[in-house]
């Protein structure tokens, strides 16, 4: 995709990016023994969900994770219109989880596989560790 995901809106970038982190936290969850669709939906509700996602930008702001760049490019996806939001959650925390999933899309696109790696591994311990609230 070259330098294309430059010129893509928010909303593009929270696309792609919303399966790129549903990937690694799929594989978590799989590696941690669970194999029942019912059970990995649920328990992946707590990494995934716009409560939990805007948690998470929380934290990463509160401990200086995301570069300027990356911040960003959460900003666009924060700041671009939606025309559908999330049927459980209000519209800043659904705009904050889709600025989230953009810096996903971003780093996914960009073709910066490690930095993904590192930033939906470091979610995972937060969420892990009691630091971002669970829930839909």
């Amino acid at each position: 995709m070259t330098d294309k995901y430059q010129q893509l809106n928010g909303i593009a970038l929270a696309y792609m990016g919303d399966g790129a982190y549903e990937v690694f936290i799929r594989e978590h969850l799989i590696e941690q023994g669970l194999t029942k669709p019912n059970r990995l939906q649920h328990v992946a509700t707590n990494y995934v969900s716009a409560k939990a996602q805007a948690g998470l930008i929380d934290l990463m702001q509160q401990d200086e994770v995301l570069s300027e760049t990356e911040w960003d490019y959460f900003k666009r996806g924060r700041n671009a219109k939606s025309y559908t939001h999330a049927k459980n959650t209000d519209v800043v925390t659904y705009r904050i989880s889709t600025g989230f999933e953009a810096l996903m899309g971003y780093l996914y696109l960009s073709n910066q596989k490690e930095r993904l790696a590192e930033l939906a591994n470091w979610c995972i311990k937060q969420v892990e560790s009691g630091r971002v609230k669970r829930g839909k």
